[in-house]
């Protein structure tokens, strides 16, 4: 008798490589699966609590009204079991962050383009006119200085106050000032140490007071004028000098009683003194566009930023690509010796940090003490003098590229079929001939988008320009900002935070859109003369 043993099936090795997939997937459904489901949701619907009620403190209503929509959608189509919600559940996610990270991104880009968001610009138009009521606050001629300690009164403060002049003590609240007998109030080194019947606060909990709640404090002491602290040692008697009349909407200076009016502009202003500061945010329609073209302080630096923009691209690309296939074809040779080893010294450019290479190229064209400059006797000004700057950033941004444009060449001339490089060579084609003809137009066809992605790239490329010159080395005019080097980007970037003259973030915002509408038509003008081609080919 004898015994059959059955055949074991061997899996071939993709097959059991793939075959720990559907275990692990597996291994996250039924109730493991749903319990991962119910804690990712209630972590997602805790932060949409805490979200709104954040929202809701600042009266965004329509904001919090859209967060408690999504949530519910959310929650909806990953805790349904029907099989429309399905899809969904893959699209839903892609789409949030769609929205949240490029959409939204967009739409409050051009919102602010028409603003006038910029520094003095930054507060609503109520905080604006609380800013300038304090702005306004004086001491007058007679106006007395006092030491400060502050006490603690039930749920408020008071202030003890010791007149620097007389001597005298008072207890100072919102209803006035109240004499302390003599002797009350102690007083040593500029401050006051101790207070009969009250407890003074010293140290953190001092100057938590007088950063906070006594910023509001003010001990009226007749005619309009008050007792403010000024620090945790000192009271100062100041009087407003502007007065706002909320019927008028204005603001009337009490010493010349000159009228500052809504100007339309975000501020409120004086045909003969001039605008009051702080202004506030208010929507100035298109005239951060028009800036660009009629006022000189932005339109001549943004030409020449324009210009040089397209000039630094272009030539970074041309150049590049010029090398990079250069190379390409000069390494495309079967049997050269060493031509792995050429071809990874190529790629190393490519292959570390870019942030790294351009500090250490801006280290190595420093004109003082840079390596170029002493180990070839140089005196060349590279990051110092305008030309030579807008030379250097060329340089290096091609230096970085040519490795890619070499991989991307080398792939697309082993891609070009020999038998149509052989049949052009028995026709009679010599070497440039068959290059000009056959293997540049094929060439094209591959690497054309690749160009103008490599155009719209460094069209933007802010790393290359602002960590090798920060944009200078001098400036051209204008509003200050703008430097030799600089490109349309690394210009936006220093109009809305690091241009040291204040932030300007509505006209930033503007250029950004121009900014897009160029990179998008140049983008679109490329693609259509490289199908064009395509077609021809």
């Amino acid at each position: 008798m004898t015994s059959a043993t059955a055949p074991t099936t061997q899996l071939p090795g993709p097959a059991r490589r793939r075959a720990w997939l559907p275990v692990v997937i597996s291994a996250f459904s039924g109730t493991t699966g749903f319990a991962i489901k119910i804690a990712l949701l209630s972590i997602s619907n805790a932060l949409a609590i805490w979200a709104a009620y954040v929202l809701a403190t600042r009266h965004n209503w329509i904001v919090v009204a859209v967060l408690i929509g999504v949530t519910a959608l959310v929650d909806v189509v990953f805790l349904t079991p029907r099989k429309w919600a399905v899809p969904l559940k893959f699209l839903v996610p892609g789409t949030l962050l769609l929205i949240a990270f490029q959409v939204i991104p967009i739409l409050y880009t051009f919102n602010v383009a028409f603003t006038n968001y910029s520094t003095g610009h930054i507060l609503t138009k109520a905080q604006a006119i609380k800013g300038i009521e304090l702005t306004s606050l004086q001491q007058p001629n007679n106006g007395k200085t006092y030491t400060l300690g502050v006490a603690q009164s039930g749920s408020g403060y008071v202030l003890i106050l010791e007149d620097q002049a007389s001597g005298k003590s008072y207890v100072g609240t919102d209803k006035g000032l109240t004499p302390l007998p003599p002797g009350a109030v102690k007083a040593s080194g500029g401050q006051i140490v101790s207070a009969q019947g009250y407890k003074l606060l010293s140290g953190l909990a001092l100057f938590n007071a007088v950063d906070g709640p006594l910023q509001k404090l003010v001990v009226p002491v007749g005619h309009g004028a008050g007792i403010r602290a000024q620090s945790p040692t000192t009271a100062v008697e100041l009087e407003p000098t502007l007065r706002y009349d909320p019927k008028r909407d204005v603001f009337v200076s009490l010493v010349s009683g000159a009228v500052y009016h809504d100007d339309g502009k975000g501020q409120f202003s004086n045909p003969t003194a001039g605008p009051l500061l702080p202004g506030w945010k208010t929507y100035i329609g298109t005239k951060n566009f028009t800036a660009i073209i009629n006022d000189p302080t932005v339109k001549t630096p943004f030409i020449r930023v324009f210009i040089w923009t397209f000039v630094f691209a272009a030539g970074t690309v041309l150049f590049s690509f010029a090398i990079g296939l250069f190379l390409a074809v000069a390494l495309d040779k079967r049997g050269m010796r060493f031509q792995r080893v050429y071809r990874t010294i190529l790629i190393i450019p490519w292959a570390i940090p870019g942030f790294l290479s351009l500090l250490v190229w801006g280290g190595l064209l420093n004109s003082e003490f840079g390596v170029i400059n002493n180990v070839l006797h140089l005196s060349v000004p590279w990051l110092t003098d305008a030309n030579w700057a807008r030379f250097s950033c060329i340089l290096v941004s091609t230096w970085l590229t040519v490795p890619y444009f070499f991989v991307v060449s080398m792939g697309a001339l082993q891609a070009i079929p020999n038998e149509l490089v052989e049949a052009a060579r028995v026709d009679g084609g010599g070497p440039f001939q068959i290059f000009r003809r056959v293997t540049f137009p094929l060439l094209l066809v591959a690497v054309g988008p690749l160009l103008i992605a490599s155009f719209a790239f460094n069209f933007n490329n802010f790393n290359n320009i602002y960590l090798l010159t920060r944009g200078g080395p001098t400036f051209t005019g204008g509003n200050g900002v703008a430097g030799a080097t600089d490109i349309l980007i690394s210009y936006t970037y220093k109009l809305a935070i690091a241009s040291g003259l204040g932030n300007n973030f509505g006209l930033a915002a503007a250029i950004s859109i121009i900014i897009f509408v160029i990179t998008a038509v140049l983008a679109g003008i490329g693609f259509s003369r490289t199908a064009v081609l395509e077609e021809r080919i």
